[in-house]
């Protein structure tokens, strides 16, 4: 696509330019729709409707008054925080969401770099994520927010192991680190003749290790039943304390973002990513970026339910659900896993 674009446009630059934003209009596109539809989520399991009024049908402008009335807001800096720090965090936080959207592949036709260590790579640029969250909290000169930094520091450097652990199990069946070859490896439709040759039916094994995956990305983004960095009911927002106005609206699109690059690793690990799940048919470089896109928001769609069905879990059984359970099943899984491949 990038060398289509060059070859359309007379300046390199600019070709480069509209290549790279494609991902970020797709990231704010998908934060207005995701957090109208997390409302619609929240309000029918609460047995209510939800934004009904502004907009019309459902409230569909809901976000978009919100985005309007929050560009409005003062940014306030408390007057004891670190300055520097504290507004610079925000930024190094969705920057480095954002970078790592570049190994993502969105379909057939477009990927933003072929780097062969995309996995490796996203998992080494989203560790920037903590760094911004603790280095916000530090600043925000606020017991609340410090504490906040704390528990992500704890969270994040734990649900890394199995994270790491469950993506070393695609890569064993695999062999390859770069996310567009491992979403090639599962096109088709081979598996008892019928099913999808998706990583998730590769063998028995796999079930097991997306369900560890899937926990540790939840975990990971900080969402509920794993939401203590920020737990509004005991730290009153965690690290988002002091924040507000624009600053405050960065850490929550990077939230957002972040699910979604979650969700779409999952979709390219263990669902085919842009491989239609017909065969070849509705199949070529447009449907598949409607099949990546499907597959992330219905792994999207289930986080959000899940926050709304499960209570936050204590710090203890957070520690101990990671370093008893899932570390431990991770690591005897990739063996299980390593051992398949080499009998079958």
């Amino acid at each position: 696509m990038l060398e289509y674009l060059e070859n359309l446009l007379p300046a390199a630059p600019l070709a480069v330019f509209l290549f790279s934003i494609v991902p970020l209009t797709i990231i704010l596109v998908y934060a207005l729709f995701a957090i109208w539809l997390e409302r619609k989520v929240a309000g029918h399991i609460q047995d209510r409707l939800g934004p009904m009024r502004t907009g019309g049908w459902h409230g569909w402008s809901q976000t978009i008054a919100d985005l309007v009335k929050m560009l409005q807001k003062e940014d306030i800096v408390p007057a004891k925080a670190d300055r520097f720090f504290f507004k610079m965090a925000p930024f190094i936080a969705f920057g480095a969401s954002y970078a790592a959207f570049v190994a993502i592949p969105f379909s057939s036709a477009y990927i933003g770099s072929m780097i062969d260590v995309g996995v490796f790579y996203i998992v080494a640029i989203t560790s920037l994520l903590s760094i911004s969250i603790i280095m916000g909290g530090w600043a925000s000169n606020n017991k609340w927010s410090l504490l906040g930094a704390m528990r992500t520091a704890a969270q994040t450097v734990s649900y890394e192991v199995p994270t790491i652990a469950t993506i070393l199990s695609v890569i064993v069946a695999t062999g390859t680190l770069n996310l567009m070859e491992v979403t090639e490896m599962q096109s088709g439709n081979g598996f008892l003749g019928f099913l999808p040759n998706w990583m998730i039916f590769h063998s028995p094994f796999m079930v097991i290790a997306f369900v560890i995956f899937f926990i540790a990305i939840l975990a990971e983004s900080h969402r509920v039943p794993f939401d203590l960095p920020e737990s509004e009911s005991e730290l009153v927002g965690g690290y988002q304390t002091e924040y507000s106005g624009m600053r405050w609206g960065l850490f929550m699109l990077t939230e957002y973002a972040d699910m979604l690059l979650l969700s779409l690793v999952t979709a390219a690990l263990f669902f085919g990513g842009w491989n239609s799940p017909f065969g070849s048919f509705m199949d070529g470089p447009l449907w598949g970026a409607f099949w990546m896109l499907l597959k992330g928001m219905i792994v999207v769609f289930v986080m959000m339910w899940l926050r709304w069905t499960l209570p936050r879990l204590r710090v203890d059984q957070l520690m101990n659900l990671c370093w008893k359970y899932l570390i431990p099943l991770s690591f005897v899984n990739l063996v299980l896993i390593a051992l398949w491949e080499m009998i079958f």
